[in-house]
């Protein structure tokens, strides 16, 4: 009984739209735009209304084909930072030896660690509940333009008095924000308590994990590189954790569509995150939180009409 219900399912997403889903999460997944909003916005916008009614339900393709989505964007994100993080792996094997961590990327590492706890045991609990649940499309649009509001309080904060005391006292760097390394673990906690946030439709994962970086006062260019190395070992455990979903029965006609979503994915994360890095060099938020209150405003609109 199960494979009938799945075949109809499996066969309502072409390779095309595999490809097109995959380039627009390699995008939407590192802007701060929400990825998983997009998804499943975008399905909407097209017509595509076999993947519309899949999106909701409790069980189908659906959110194994989202997660190997999620999978190729961390892939390219691994490919772009492989020599960063060949350094961080081995800092930490250096800090078991040592039981403590002495340099910058030691400290980083654990950081990275200490801020992946929230999203692991939230991911867990209820990332199947969250996911279900907002990944219809009014309510995508509505957590978009949330998305929006939170990417200009982030703006807002991070030029308060107190914010730039914070940045002065741990050791400002010439551009004004402080040193990444500086981070306290407890405020690395808070970070990953935010980024838990991102498992439902329309928050995005690297917008609130910036801007919790912004607000305990590191810049943006450090705030967007630790929001890409948090999402990395975080997505590929999620990528593990549902492959036998996408094994199993959920994947029968689909798992071709999978890995060519996936591999568009990662190769157009690998040049987006090339983009953003030298971006956020010198940039903001702002853009990207105007993006998100016009386009989440007019899904709003187009999904009632």
């Amino acid at each position: 009984m199960s494979a009938l219900v799945t075949i109809p399912l499996a066969s309502a997403i072409t390779y095309f739209q595999a490809i097109v889903l995959g380039v627009l999460q390699g995008v939407t997944e590192l802007f701060p735009i929400s990825s998983l909003g997009h998804t499943v916005l975008f399905p909407t916008l097209f017509g595509w209304d076999p993947l519309v009614k899949a999106q909701s339900q409790t069980e189908s393709f659906w959110l194994a084909f989202v997660v190997m989505l999620h999978v190729g964007s961390a892939l390219g994100l691994l490919v772009y930072y492989r020599r960063e993080w060949v350094q961080i792996v081995g800092a930490f094997f250096h800090t078991l030896s040592r039981r403590r961590a002495e340099t910058p990327t030691e400290r980083l590492a654990w950081l990275i660690i200490v801020a992946s706890i929230p999203a692991g045991v939230f991911g867990l609990a209820f990332e199947h509940q969250l996911r279900t649940l907002t990944a219809k499309p009014e309510v995508a649009a509505v957590l978009l333009m949330v998305n929006g509001g939170l990417l200009f309080a982030a703006e807002r904060f991070r030029r308060r008095a107190e914010v730039r005391e914070l940045a002065i006292r741990e050791g400002a760097k010439p551009d004004g924000g402080r040193e990444l390394d500086t981070l306290e673990y407890r405020e690395a906690l808070v970070v990953g308590v935010a980024q838990s946030t991102a498992l439902a439709a329309g928050i995005s994962r690297d917008g609130v994990t910036m801007g919790t970086g912004l607000a305990r006062g590191l810049d943006h260019s450090d705030s967007a590189r630790f929001a890409f190395l948090l999402a990395t070992p975080i997505i590929l455990a999620a990528g593990l954790f549902k492959l036998p979903d996408l094994l199993g029965n959920l994947g029968n006609g689909i798992r071709g569509q999978a890995l060519v979503a996936c591999a568009s994915a990662a190769v157009t994360a690998f040049f987006t995150v090339a983009f953003l890095v030298r971006y956020f060099k010198t940039r903001t938020l702002i853009p990207f939180a105007v993006y998100c209150l016009v386009f989440g405003g007019a899904m709003v609109i187009y999904t009632q009409t």
